[in-house]
């Protein structure tokens, strides 16, 4: 009777989910659930993890500063026409690369289930929120970017840039495997050409060729000339993006080295969102205008932490250290299947992957439950070789019957059933848990001084306390002076009203000499006695 049930519920979810594209969460779980169940995890168990223990990545990037000197010397108008077309791709020019911090990223890459994997933590960059960091509005976000069929590399460049067969047919070069063009004679036409939208659209290829897709150093590769030429269809370049990111990722694990060649600016955009701690959403973040890329990027982080910190950091994470959806992501619907696939495949343009948004629900701040992950583990293939055009057909058509479902944040952020399978659950080789699992995110990063930092802090605390005593002195200084000032003009006041007593002084002693020889002379000084033997 159980199996009936069970039998019937699946026929339910399968049957409403041709009827609706959007599906009720619950109904998710218990599909989700059975599917696991019926079909396993991504790796079986007994599986063992051939990857190496520590994978060495290199970050060698394109030198961006005459792409930045460019773009800062477009006017409004052009810039507006840019934002239009392309959305918000000139921020990542002025995003700092931490190459400490994104080395102990790849360590945590999980392969299996094609996302990072920190203790009880999993995170991926979800097509959701690669579309809302990069601002893209003529992209649909169900227009994919398909390899099956391309026009010659030639005419893909004389379409973009304008210019003439005889100057594109110069320009491009062999690298390997690949043709491609470099930045220096695409800098020309981004400086030169008369037609202001060209300019503004070969300035979008250099973004795409030096930073999005940095596969040659220098130069544009002819696979990204194939989706800049879709995107004014509506074609969505987040896809290729994630997918090219992922499959790089799991190739320097797999080899335990190599050079990233995915957006290593926008990844870290991403991550750093996630610790992004707000006590509100801003009601910024539902304007129009409101660019979280530009917010990221401007936003100040410290760069002084060593790698083997951040691999102390990302060893002891704690569910409670991260910021459950990113601030500025607001749709409410999750993208969580396509066609008869279990999860989400993704098309580059160097080859195909696949991801499961169901593995992270949390980022969409829903419920967390059992994820359907079989068959991510083998889903990737290069683009070359027999069958893979009709597997890229396969992926196409599959993305004909996209499936989204409402995120549900009811309760707690897991169900009990989830939290019993991720302990069960068979990883790649990932770096284990720190010993250090009792102290928080910014316990970690607090920064604890040096001997020498001890001691220049004690100099400048005594410094500070010389300078305030100086200060004192300074200021008793002054007023001894003014005292002293005081003094003295009192002094003098008292020794010029000496003077002046001492003239009026002589001064009466001559007007009584003159008095008494007048009075001799007129007789007025004779006595009494005098007068009478006169008389």
């Amino acid at each position: 009777a159980l199996v009936h049930i069970r039998f019937l519920e699946r026929k339910l979810i399968i049957e409403r989910g041709f009827l609706d594209k959007v599906e009720d969460n619950a109904a998710i779980r218990i599909w989700s659930k059975m599917t696991q169940r019926e079909k396993g995890d991504s790796f079986a168990e007994g599986y063992e993890s051939e990857l190496w223990d520590f994978t060495r990545i290199s970050v060698t990037q394109n030198n961006l500063q005459e792409l930045k000197e460019i773009w800062s010397q477009l006017n409004e108008k052009d810039r507006r026409l840019f934002y239009s077309d392309y959305g918000d791709l000139p921020y990542l020019l002025d995003m700092k690369v931490d190459k400490h911090l994104f080395r102990a990223l790849e360590q945590f890459w999980n392969p299996a289930y094609s996302c990072f994997t920190f203790r009880k933590v999993d995170l991926v960059p979800t097509i959701e929120e690669y579309m809302a960091l990069l601002r893209c509005s003529k992209s649909q976000v169900d227009r994919i970017y398909s390899r099956a069929a391309n026009a010659p590399f030639l005419r893909r460049l004389m379409n973009i840039t304008g210019m003439s067969e005889q100057w594109v047919t110069a320009q491009i070069k062999q690298k390997g495997d690949n043709k491609c063009i470099s930045w220096k004679n695409l800098k020309d036409v981004v400086l030169m050409h008369p037609d202001v939208k060209k300019r503004v659209d070969v300035f979008a290829l250099c973004l795409y060729g030096l930073v999005i897709f940095p596969r040659a150093l220098g130069h544009i590769d002819e696979a990204v000339t194939d989706l800049f030429d879709h995107l004014d269809k509506g074609v969505t370049p987040v896809l290729a993006i994630l997918a090219e990111t992922f499959r790089s990722l799991n190739a320097c694990r797999r080899a335990g080295e190599g050079r990233f060649i995915g957006c290593v600016q926008l990844l870290l955009a991403w991550f750093h969102s996630y610790f992004w701690k707000v006590d509100k959403v801003s009601y910024r973040v539902f304007s129009e205008n409101y660019s979280p890329l530009k917010e990221i990027v401007g936003t100040p982080r410290r760069d002084d932490i060593s790698m083997e910190k951040w691999m102390a950091i990302l060893q002891s994470l704690q569910e409670e250290d991260i910021e459950w959806r990113a601030p500025w992501l607001l749709p409410d619907e999750i993208l969580y299947r396509c066609g008869d696939f279990d999860w989400v495949p993704l098309l580059g343009i160097w080859g195909a992957i696949g991801y499961a948004p169901l593995l992270v629900l949390r980022q969409y701040r829903s419920r967390q439950f059992i994820p359907a992950t079989q068959g991510l583990a083998g889903c990737e293939f290069a683009y070359g070789g027999d069958g893979y055009k009709k597997r890229i057909r396969e992926i196409s058509n599959a993305w004909n019957q996209t499936r989204r479902m409402k995120r549900f944040a009811v309760g707690p952020m897991t169900t009990p059933e989830y939290d019993e399978w991720r302990v069960r659950r068979i990883n790649d080789n990932i770096p284990k848990s720190s010993h250090e699992g009792s102290q928080s995110l910014e316990e970690h990063l607090r920064v604890v001084p040096s001997e020498l930092e001890i001691l220049k802090q004690d100099f400048e605390r005594r410094n500070a306390g010389l300078e305030k005593q100086i200060e004192q002195m300074k200021e008793e200084k002054m007023n001894l002076r003014l005292d002293a000032d005081v003094q003295n003009l009192e002094a003098e006041r008292l020794r010029k009203g000496k003077a002046r007593d001492e003239e009026d002084l002589n001064s009466l002693k001559i007007d009584y000499k003159k008095m008494r020889l007048s009075m001799r002379t007129a007789g007025l000084g004779k006595t009494t006695e005098q007068w009478r033997k006169e008389i």
